[in-house]
Parts: structure tokens; sequence; C-alpha cells
């Protein structure tokens, strides 16, 4: 799960990337709307977690700017002001979720959760395939009722692919899942990950499409 988040803040914004990653997200981040802009414009993220109060300008304006591209990215604001009619303003503009500050880190990472199951159209929290079960609130995985422990990038395509059962994922978006733009990345990485899950989970469970990228194997 691949999030953005848009905060001035440095210790704010460092304690949410760091925060975020051990709950199990990817998560980039940057301090401006000029930044902001720039980066959503040549990367795809899972949800966007953004703050109003920026140096130059207003998280509203990314907010608009993003639907009137009709990027319909997943965006929980973060902001000081918690009075009822800025939750409405943010909303109205496009909005999913609203959290003031202070907050609570594990709530962020739940409500994010929360976007991501409603944007793929799941009700429940648990993501469930064949005989494996994969909760994203604790990334835990198990089969046939037996946990299997996975590294955090096993688990991170995992996730990915269950989310989007039947949907051929190439081995770039893949890629965009599991690093951040500073991050360097081996030329078979995803090959070599992918490998070893079939090695824990069955040699059937993931699918490479040639050309193309990596599905879910059938359903039995």
């Amino acid at each position: 799960m691949r999030v953005l988040i848009v905060e001035d803040d440095a210790v704010l914004r460092d304690g949410l990337r760091v925060g975020l990653g051990i709950g199990g997200f990817n998560a980039d981040a940057v301090e401006t709307c000029e930044e902001a802009n720039a980066v959503l414009k040549n990367h795809e993220f899972d949800a966007l977690v953004l703050d109003l109060m920026l140096p130059d300008g207003s998280g509203l304006d990314i907010l608009k700017s993003m639907r009137e591209r009709r990027d319909t990215t997943p965006v929980l604001l973060l902001t000081a002001r918690d009075q009822v009619a800025d939750r409405i303003v943010g909303l109205d503009a496009g909005a999913d979720d609203y959290l003031g500050k202070p907050f609570d880190l594990d709530e962020v990472a739940a409500r994010l959760r929360a976007l991501l199951r409603r944007g793929s159209g799941r009700h429940g929290s648990l993501l469930e395939w064949r005989d494996l079960v994969l909760d994203p609130a604790t990334q835990t995985l198990k089969q046939n009722g037996k946990p299997v422990r996975l590294s955090r990038r096993e688990y991170a395509i995992l996730h990915a692919l269950m989310v989007h059962p039947g949907q051929i994922l190439s081995r770039s978006r893949i890629e965009e899942k599991l690093y951040g733009w500073q991050e360097e990345i081996e030329s078979n990485a995803v090959e070599v990950h992918i490998h070893h899950l079939r090695g824990k989970l069955g040699p059937d469970i993931i699918q490479t499409v040639r050309g193309i990228g990596y599905r879910l194997g059938e359903e039995a």
C-alpha cells in the first residue's frame, strides 16, 4: 500500500512516514504544494495523507486539482483546523476522510485501511483467496489456518495481488507498491520475491503472464 504524506512539520512528517512504514505502508513524504503536485503527476499512490496548511499554499488546492483531473486517489486530511466548517469544506472539496491534530498514529493507519478497503469494494477487513487469509491490520497471513511468515516485500506483493484478484499487475506497478522514489530497485527484485512466495505458498499461487506481469492463480 503506497501512501504519499504531504506535511510541512518535519517531526510530524517523519513520524508519519516511519510509523506508517512499520504498519505495512510504503510511505513517501513531501512538504510543499509544489512538490506534491509534481509527485502526484508522475507516481501512483493508493492513498494521500494531506495537511491543509502548507508553506506555499493550501492542501485544498492540491485536492481540487486532483479531482479536476479525475484522480480518485483516496485522501485523508490532517489539520489543526478541527472546526465543523473546516471539515465540511474539506469533504466537499473531495476529501474522503478527515482527522484533526493531534491524532493517534494507529488511528491514521486504521482510517487509511478503511479508505483502501472501500475503494476496492470490500466490506470485511480480511483479504481471502483460496486457502489464504491476509489481515492488513496485523500484517499477518494464514494458509489453511496456519501462520505463514513473510518478509515485508513478500507481504506487500501478496497484498497488492489479493486486493486485485484476477487482475494482471505489471512489474513496474508492483515496484511502485514496494519502493519509494529514493530507493534503488534491483533489476530482478520482484521476480526474487515472487519466487520466495511460491516456495512458501505453492508454485501455482502466482501466475506469470509473459510480457505483461503477474496475477493470482486460478481459483480452486
